[in-house]
């Protein structure tokens, strides 16, 4: 009796045969999406051979992080940023031409109705932490200003703690703030210097950290959204190079580019003039936007 090997699955050709069946896909995105996730699975099996035990643990190790996904909370999207792949697709989908400011993840903390404040108002509202301001220009690659740039701004306090994490302790928009900028470009505001933190590490997650040895830590920086007229919305932090985990972001969040001074500063004429009762920090930074790509 022939026997029709192309067929039938085997170890040898177990791609080949289950791309094969999916020969009238409806959608050729999806089409091409599944032979290459099949193939790359596929290859990592036959490298890794793992037990029918190891199988039913990987299997479980999804399952119970589907079951620790909720509306506030999004497990899949803290395994996708530990591995690396948040920042990849943030990669692919924000390439900027030379000159421009790249962007990272925006993180689970963005409030989108932050009020409008006048330039220059300090976004802590508790007074609590070491001061500092934070001023720069938003411009354009041939360094000209942008006028009206709208920058949403917020952080963590310096306990490492977003107000909505602390409702009732930290006020409402506590450490937020959008501001816009003039004809020259300019921007400055007050606020405090923000802390390092951990990611949610009391799951799925933070299991799979702890049996890499890997910390769930990510270095103290400020968030930030900039848009204008002409120019791609531009979602990105800039970084205090001297924390003690810039080299280790655990979501891979930190570019070289994104690092920025942060000066202490003893100047008693200077703290009067910003309110602040003592020496404080200060941030310095541009912002490059680029063009729309729309015509």
């Amino acid at each position: 009796m022939e026997t029709h090997e192309k067929g039938f699955f085997t170890e040898e050709n177990s791609v080949e045969v289950v791309t094969g069946r999916n020969a009238n896909a409806r959608d050729p995105r999806l089409k091409q999406v599944m032979e290459v996730i099949t193939r790359k699975l596929h290859e990592a099996v036959k490298e890794i051979e793992p037990t029918q035990d190891e199988w039913f643990k990987a299997i479980m190790y999804l399952t119970q992080t589907g079951h620790l996904c909720n509306e506030w909370r999004q497990e899949f999207i803290l395994l996708s940023d530990v591995l690396g792949v948040s920042m990849l697709v943030d990669a692919i989908n924000n390439r900027k031409p030379s000159g421009a400011s790249e962007s990272t993840v925006l993180g689970p903390f963005h409030v989108a109705d932050a009020p409008e404040l006048p330039m220059g108002a300090n976004i802590c509202l508790d007074q609590k932490g070491e001061d500092m301001v934070i001023h720069g220009r938003i411009l354009d690659i041939d360094g000209r200003p942008v006028a009206n740039a709208v920058l949403d701004v917020w952080q963590a306090n310096d306990e490492g703690f977003y107000d909505v994490q602390q409702k009732g302790i930290q006020p409402d928009f506590n450490l937020r703030g959008v501001f816009r900028t003039g004809e020259d470009g300019r921007y400055w505001f007050r606020a405090v210097k923000p802390k390092f933190y951990p990611i949610p590490d009391d799951g799925t997650v933070g299991e799979l950290l702890a049996g890499l040895g890997r910390h769930p830590y990510r270095p103290a920086h400020l968030h930030f959204i900039l848009k204008a007229d002409g120019f791609e919305t531009l979602t990105t932090h800039i970084f205090d190079p001297h924390d003690p985990y810039i080299n280790s972001d655990a979501v891979f969040g930190v570019k070289e580019s994104l690092l920025a001074e942060f000066k202490r500063v003893d100047d008693a004429v200077r703290a009067r003039e910003l309110e602040f009762s003592g020496w404080f920090w200060e941030v310095e930074y541009d912002f490059v936007l680029a063009p729309s790509k729309k015509s």
